[in-house]
């Protein structure tokens, strides 16, 4: 083994969580297993999940359709603020609304978001050790698929908001030892039937 080889990652969003958010609606539940049968032909080597039972469960029904495809608890996977923007860094136009949804959330989440942030980057991103192709699926939360996502179009670092994530939807990045990444695919709900897409936006922006 020797060099560095391409990460294939596979970011997905839970699927659509009871208003508690404690559990999976039955919506959630059918777009959860329709994502893992258009899975089956990925040669997945692991999954990654948050801790919230949302995540975990979206984790495990995708695992069901799939073979013996091993699934790891990540808090890195969670759900966070990846990235505190000052407000002189935002958009002017958007600055007080994003200020304000961002000071709504308790001064431990504030903190402890970046950590994890980072964690993400050094856990899921960039070429893999040795010269396999690895394909690796991460089921996380809007915020994490945004930061990631902008992570790999180096875009500014408050970019994350407004990088928004249907439930079950799948976004696909590469990483190559010889190139900047690539994104793949994004946002994509053809594995859906139409009455599961979108699920997770304002019903302004279902498309």
């Amino acid at each position: 083994m020797s060099g560095t080889a391409a990460r294939y990652l596979y970011l997905t969003r839970h699927g659509e969580a009871s208003p508690d958010e404690s559990r999976l609606t039955d919506a959630g539940r059918r777009q959860a297993a329709l994502l893992g049968q258009r899975l089956r032909g990925v040669p997945l080597a692991a999954i990654h999940h948050g801790p919230l039972a949302r995540a975990e469960q979206t984790a495990r029904l995708i695992a069901e359709q799939l073979d013996n495809i091993p699934r790891h608890l990540s808090p890195a996977a969670g759900d966070y603020l990846p990235y505190l923007p000052a407000h002189e860094e935002l958009p002017p136009e958007a600055a007080d609304t994003w200020t304000g949804f961002l000071n709504r959330f308790t001064a431990q989440e504030r903190e402890q978001g970046p950590a994890l942030a980072a964690a993400a980057l050094a856990d899921f991103t960039g070429p893999v050790p040795g010269d396999e192709p690895r394909h690796e699926l991460v089921v996380t939360h809007n915020f994490l698929t945004g930061w990631l996502v902008r992570a790999a179009l180096s875009a500014p670092e408050w970019q994350w908001l407004g990088i928004n994530h249907a439930n079950a939807a799948l976004t696909v990045i590469r990483y190559t030892p010889d190139r900047p990444p690539a994104l793949l695919l994004f946002n994509d709900t053809g594995h859906l039937t139409p009455d599961l897409r979108w699920t997770g936006f304002p019903p302004e922006l279902h498309i």
